[in-house]
């Protein structure tokens, strides 16, 4: 008997026994031999029993793995979008813990984001399904306990870089000891104390620039700034197609246009590629290049690079394609390439140190360019601002957090005997 055809048969027996037994015996008084029994795959049923469904327990109807992965998400890179996609390819949910603002303040020092901003970023993440914004820095056995029956949660989720309490202790401790623990591998190259350490430096240099009295004396410091905090980070194709959607626009999609530096990936990009999105069928954002941000911006930006910045962008749930480099004015061959329909831009942007011609001159011209009122005013400058005027708690969080991390390694090899 083929299995596959007849399965419902076996699973009919094991879940509804009692009905089952009774269509057994009403086959019995209907003079039916148990081997012709054995062919019910083909035998008719009542069109109440057929279609019903009760016996068929299709595959699709299992149920789905629910993965919970806890974080500050404070300063949103690219680093953070790689865990949390790792972690949604360990089930089929995705639940993300967002800890609140008096957490952070507690356990690490004041967060560079405010919740309602942070929120916008992790939602707005292709690969979540739902946020919980009470989360605590600590897994207790009670959260835990919330967890597993409230959000019906089958494993919590972490990278392979320890999270330790203010007294040293795992976070993790009370899910491992559950056996609902799975691991992640950390993302190199890029971390929250990286991206503070990369705007400080940027800000101090900057300053140190504008107190450099010559022409020559200043170019050779904004050269030496833009060494001092340059990232470590080597993309790879094989990266970029795993946070690419994949798919093109279809033959008469309408086609929206956004372009910028996304520096510093924050909730003003967000909602702003969210409200473009809504105006078409398919979204093309342009990314400028460092070269061109630079020129625009100043010799201190970007803090991220180009491919960084792409990375964040295309993590986007709103974006369905990026053009990695993308020219500062757009041009009719451009528009024609990518048939675009709409070019927008935010009424909120960072300002460009050049009075030149107008970038969006082109499609203005042909009638296809909007500005869209930008939902938030917060831009790469005021986050840089944020950590300037609180540089000294900054950098007391930073040195904290490499001490305690350096003493969990020398710990864990002093166990291993390494």
């Amino acid at each position: 008997m083929d299995y596959e055809s007849n399965s419902w048969i076996w699973e009919g027996v094991y879940y509804y026994p009692h009905l089952f037994g009774g269509l057994m015996v009403t086959a019995a008084l209907l003079g039916l031999s148990t081997s012709y029994f054995g062919g019910i795959g083909h035998l008719p049923l009542p069109f109440p029993w057929s279609n019903s469904g009760i016996f068929h327990k299709k595959k699709s109807g299992k149920r789905r793995v629910r993965v919970y992965m806890d974080g500050c998400f404070d300063l949103m890179h690219y680093g953070h979008a790689n865990a949390l996609r790792q972690a949604k390819a360990l089930g089929d949910e995705l639940v993300v813990g967002l800890v609140n603002d008096e957490e952070i303040l507690a356990t690490k020092g004041p967060p560079v984001l405010t919740m309602a901003e942070r929120l916008a970023l992790v939602s707005g993440l292709k690969w979540v399904d739902e946020v919980i914004t009470d989360a605590p820095y600590a897994i207790t056995e009670q959260f835990l306990h919330r967890l597993f029956h409230e959000y019906k949660i089958d494993y919590v989720i972490h990278g392979d870089d320890p999270c330790l309490l203010p007294d040293g202790t795992d976070a993790y401790a009370a899910a491992k000891k559950a056996g609902r623990y799975k691991q992640i591998k950390r993302t190199e190259g890029v971390s929250s104390t990286d991206i503070v350490g990369r705007i400080m430096s940027s800000l101090k240099d900057q300053k140190t620039c504008e107190d450099q009295n010559g022409t020559d004396v200043k170019r050779q410091e904004e050269s030496m700034s833009k060494d001092s905090h340059i990232s470590q980070f080597l993309p790879t194709s094989r990266r970029i197609v795993q946070f690419s959607n994949g798919k093109g626009p279809g033959p008469n999609a309408r086609i929206v246009y956004i372009d910028g530096a996304f520096d510093l990936f924050h909730a003003g990009h967000v909602e702003i590629l969210k409200r473009a999105r809504e105006l078409g069928d398919f979204l093309l954002v342009g990314i400028h290049s460092d070269e061109t941000v630079s020129e625009h911006r100043g010799n201190h930006y970007p803090i991220m690079h180009l491919h960084e910045r792409s990375l964040s962008v295309l993590a986007c749930r709103h974006v369905d394609e990026v053009i990695i480099g993308a020219p500062w004015e757009i041009t009719k061959d451009m528009i024609t390439t990518f048939n675009i329909s709409l070019v927008v831009h935010g009424t909120v942007a960072e300002k460009s140190l050049h009075s030149e011609r107008d970038p969006y001159e082109v499609p203005k011209s042909m009638g296809m360019f909007r500005l869209l009122e930008s939902p938030k005013d917060i831009t790469t400058t005021t986050v840089a601002q944020r950590i300037l005027a609180n540089h000294e708690a900054y950098e007391k969080r930073n040195a904290k957090k490499s001490q305690s991390e350096k003493r969990y390694y020398e710990e864990k090899n002093y166990v291993s005997g390494d």
